[in-house]
């Protein structure tokens, strides 16, 4: 492609002699009199060759308004009135290279050529900084496809705020990494990260855990203990399958999340915290709605930033890159030599479904840099899960009644129970394994609730 310079210069001899020489060595070439009119069409020259000394606007004030209205063109001064003084000024102002008349034309084509090759390698430099600049490694979550830059564009944009941030994704697909991503890009970063597995604590223990208890309290509080949201306060607290949180605790955390407040199990104490919450989970909380089992206000205070993490299978491309990481991060505990996968070995990776995401593909190297005994992981060092990917009998055929879709299928099964419980709503969720507000959730959107 054909470049193109600007030529700003008063006298008119002069500029006709620099465009045709410009024109025979291949360049396209703009020219003008005056900066003003140098100025309309800077925008489309490659490099902008200007006279010192212009009428009304001088080159110097052209250079700045070409820094204010293209930054990136270069720019070579030409003056009869050379000197050391007025060179370093003008390359103090930007100016990419100096022309002292009289020139010749073989040191002029010199000049261009010069200016030219460092604009290019400054494009070339400004390209390799916009790579460098996509996150291929965010605090070890690796991920050179699409949905993981979206991913980790989004961790940058939200972790300073205190935005309530909802990750949802598969087990496996890395929440809890994502989580302390967030918490440690963040002005919290120093301050406690606490993490809460909802799942692992007892219903009945659930509160005391959460918010802390006071002596006396219950059986055996022998002495006071603050809860984990207390041991967060100015930090962060960060709620694993927050879909399992049962009823009762959902209304506090509520309040938590509304109030920044909460009592201790068997005070009336109310105590003010400031924690920023980051909350987790592996199930469709919108269909934990509509069954009735989720608070939907929770839900709403909770999915303020949501985060959606992709399965592994959704981006295979990563995988490469994630196979290798974790070779060279488990090789030397492995005690083995193994340094690289050859490409047997990666096709294999490549077409496994990975039911457990991440950890799984974590697992399995593991495993295999155990067994293996070369250099490389070959495809017989790779051994996968023998369970084959779920799949529907017939390829999906016959699971519904010919000729009804899902929902007209599901309506029936809603009237058929109606019908069979003479009208009793609660007797017909029962029947379904519904609770009552899923039942009439389902009866609105049939037009039935009525």
């Amino acid at each position: 492609m054909k470049k193109r310079i600007l030529i700003v210069e008063d006298e008119e001899k002069l500029r006709r002699v620099l465009e045709l020489q410009l024109s025979s060595a291949g360049f396209d070439v703009d020219q003008a009199a005056t900066a003003e009119d140098g100025l309309r069409v800077v925008d489309r020259a490659d490099l902008v060759l200007t006279d010192l000394k212009l009428p009304r606007m001088g080159g110097l004030e052209l250079l700045a308004a070409i820094r204010r209205q293209n930054a990136q063109v270069p720019v070579v001064m030409m003056t009869a009135f050379g000197s050391i003084e007025t060179a370093v000024e003008s390359m103090k102002a930007g100016a990419t290279d100096f022309l002292l008349k009289p020139f010749s034309l073989d040191h002029l084509m010199q000049v261009v050529s010069k200016a030219l090759e460092v604009r290019a390698l400054r494009d070339e430099n400004r390209q390799l900084k916009a790579e460098l600049g996509r996150r291929y490694e965010f605090d070890n979550i690796i991920g050179r496809s699409e949905p993981m830059q979206e991913i980790f564009a989004t961790i940058e944009r939200v972790a300073p705020t205190r935005a309530t941030v909802l990750l949802a994704g598969e087990s496996g697909v890395g929440k809890d990494l994502i989580a302390r991503a967030i918490h440690f890009h963040s002005p919290r970063r120093d301050r406690p990260l606490v993490k809460i597995n909802c799942t692992a604590i007892p219903e009945n223990l659930m509160e005391s855990e959460l918010f802390g208890y006071e002596k006396g309290a219950f059986t055996g509080a022998q002495t006071s203990k603050p809860g984990k949201f207390e041991q967060a306060d100015t930090g962060t607290v960060f709620l694993d399958e927050i879909g399992d949180v049962p009823a009762a605790i959902q209304v506090k955390l509520l309040r938590v999340l509304q109030e920044r407040e909460f009592e201790r199990l068997g005070s009336n104490l109310t105590r003010h915290i400031d924690v920023r919450v980051i909350a987790a989970t592996n199930q469709d909380l919108r269909a934990a709605l509509e069954q009735g089992t989720f608070r939907e206000d929770l839900y709403y205070r909770l999915n303020v930033v949501p985060l959606n993490i992709p399965p592994l299978r959704e981006r295979r491309a990563d995988i490469p890159f994630l196979a290798g990481h974790f070779v060279r991060k488990l090789a030397p505990d492995a005690g083995c030599q193994v340094e690289s996968i050859t490409d047997a070995a990666m096709d294999k990776l490549l077409a496994y479904h990975w039911p457990g995401n991440v950890r799984e593909l974590e697992n399995v190297i593991e495993r295999s840099l155990v067994m293996a005994t070369g250099k490389q992981l070959d495809a017989g060092d790779i051994k996968l899960e023998a369970a084959p990917r779920p799949r529907a009998a017939n390829g999906g055929a016959h699971l519904l009644p010919e000729g009804l879709t899902l929902d007209q299928y599901e309506q029936e099964i809603i009237r058929e129970a109606l019908k069979r419980a003479d009208g009793n709503k609660s007797q017909a969720a029962r029947m379904l394994g519904l609770t009552r507000n899923a039942l009439r959730y389902r009866l609105t959107q049939m037009g039935l609730e009525a």
